[in-house]
């Protein structure tokens, strides 16, 4: 993923979204409470918290899973060995971050296929209507959609247990590509002004593919469904739904400045 934070600093406000990825959190708080002050053991003891922390980790570890086989195809299509070989670090560290939600799963005692599986379609159907023509795209697309679907896991991350919470943000974690991706597209938009314009245009259909698809994945799963208006972690409701998706669209246009383009 894009986005970078620490456990401890999951409600930073979105006024501390830098310019290179890091995502939006919710409303501060100085203390977590309900759910969010338990740890895994308690708050597992609810069947319907537990059933909605397995399909997030799933739809955590495939997503990581993804990123890890687009970023080595991003490689292929790399202008020189040097960029060739940052992406392939990338890569590593996301197939690193797919290993720990794997594991995670396995010791709560959940299959981890099982628990992905509900997401692939999903999270497949959005690459493949988001296919990148060229490395510019490529880059364009991990720094916006991988940094959108950080924004709402970590929305998500400040309302569940101390456990889990550490886990999801410490997956959040930058894998240098935000700053990477920032460098090489403003590079070539100041080598040829008329490539803005086109990636300007191509982050805006990502924009509202991945809002898209991540509305779809949660509409679809009535334990996710039910965490975010708030029947299973404490402190959402379907107006702080609509704020979420404020800040995270927020973000969005922040990010779109790092890269000199226009939201």
């Amino acid at each position: 993923m894009t986005s970078s934070d620490k456990p401890d600093k999951a409600a930073e406000t979105a006024e501390n979204t830098t310019a290179t990825g890091t995502s939006p959190a919710p409303d501060a708080r100085s203390e977590h409470t309900g759910v969010a002050a338990q740890d895994w053991a308690a708050a597992a003891a609810d069947p319907q918290y537990r059933a909605a922390v397995v399909d997030l980790l799933g739809a955590l570890a495939y997503g990581e899973l993804a990123a890890f086989e687009r970023l080595a195809e991003d490689a292929k299509l790399a202008p020189t060995l040097a960029d060739k070989a940052e992406l392939a670090k990338m890569a590593s560290a996301e197939f690193h971050h797919f290993e720990r939600l794997r594991d995670r799963l396995t010791e709560i005692g959940e299959e981890p296929t099982g628990a992905m599986e509900p997401f692939v379609a999903a999270l497949d159907g959005f690459h493949k209507q988001t296919a990148p023509s060229d490395w510019l795209e490529g880059l364009v697309k991990a720094y916006v959609g991988d940094s959108i679907a950080s924004d709402f896991y970590r929305e998500v991350a400040a309302r569940l247990d101390s456990d889990t919470r550490g886990l999801v943000l410490a997956v959040l974690d930058d894998t240098g590509h935000a700053t990477f991706a920032v460098e090489k597209v403003r590079a070539a938009i100041d080598a040829d002004p008329r490539v803005g314009g086109r990636l300007a245009l191509w982050a805006r259909r990502l924009m509202g593919e991945a809002l898209s698809q991540s509305q779809r994945v949660v509409a679809d799963r009535d334990a996710l469904s039910t965490m975010l208006v708030g029947g299973v972690a404490d402190g959402f409701d379907l107006a702080e739904v609509g704020r979420m998706f404020s800040r995270i669209t927020e973000a969005h246009t922040k990010r779109m400045a790092a890269l000199g383009l226009a939201a």
